[in-house]
């Protein structure tokens, strides 16, 4: 058996999520349908973290094994003749059996990117989130710099969340205005189920002027998610990369370098 990671990019417009349903609308379900054609037998594919219904990615690590031998390219080119237009795979690496793209990984990155103008927008509808009222976001920056380090982050987790833990190491929290452009940067050595839309939607309160930035100071020490805002909407949330130790030289270590795309080239 050979072991491949697989790095993938996907619009998450139309998807319900990565995680694999009967009903066969996820990215997780295109992607093991097309390898397995490739392959010419079932796969099962592993990622690093999955996404919810609409959360979009720009680098999603993901494995699979098979017993099929193929040029480099057969994974690449010839798994995308077979995805939709929403999905597609950018690099293949030969991994050994010890490689696993969850575990493996020792951070991961995420990028929200909000427009903040009195008018939503239709161009780019579901690939942005959106809030018509201004933002401070200097207040908001204050507030995400509490963010950062190991914290109990049950105050911004889903109800139906599996991690054993709440406990997660923040390393970065990032708050930028480009324009009518608000983005917000999150690096952590894992995250929780909606941490990043829970996180998102605090800040934006805190940004409306609902509540001084040490509230989201307060939330963390409370612990307790009902206290917390609802949940943001996952339009315009992006996997913006996946890191791995050298040892397994992956194109970029997994992670994406350069910017993520913003829209209007931001």
């Amino acid at each position: 058996m050979v072991r491949l990671a697989l790095g993938v990019e996907y619009c998450g417009t139309g998807f319900e999520g990565w995680q694999a349903q009967t009903h066969g609308r996820t990215v997780q379900n295109v992607l093991e349908t097309a390898i397995g054609r490739i392959a010419a037998e079932p796969v099962a594919v592993v990622c690093a973290g999955r996404t919810d219904t609409g959360v979009h990615a720009a680098v999603q690590v993901a494995h699979f094994d098979t017993s099929a031998i193929r040029p480099a390219t057969a994974w690449v080119r010839g798994v995308n003749a077979h995805l939709p237009d929403g999905v597609a795979v950018n690099w293949a690496s030969e991994v050994d059996d010890s490689f696993h793209a969850r575990f493996s990984a020792t951070a991961r990155r995420y990028r929200y990117v909000l427009l903040n103008r009195p008018v939503r927008s239709a161009l780019l509808n579901g690939r942005v989130g959106w809030f018509h009222a201004p933002l401070d976001v200097e207040q908001m920056s204050q507030a995400a710099a509490l963010l950062e380090g190991v914290h109990d982050f049950s105050a911004f987790r889903a109800a139906g969340c599996q991690a054993k833990s709440p406990v997660r190491d923040l390393r970065l929290a990032q708050v930028q205005r480009k324009g009518e452009w608000i983005v917000f940067d999150f690096e952590a050595n894992a995250f929780l189920h909606h941490m990043i839309r829970n996180l998102v939607g605090a800040l934006v309160y805190i940004g409306k002027g609902a509540y001084p930035p040490e509230w989201m100071g307060e939330l963390l020490q409370l612990r307790d998610r009902r206290l917390s805002p609802p949940t943001f909407s996952p339009h315009g949330l992006y996997l913006a990369g996946v890191e791995y130790p050298d040892n397994w030289n992956l194109p970029d270590r997994g992670r994406i370098i350069a910017p993520l795309f913003l829209p209007a080239g931001l």
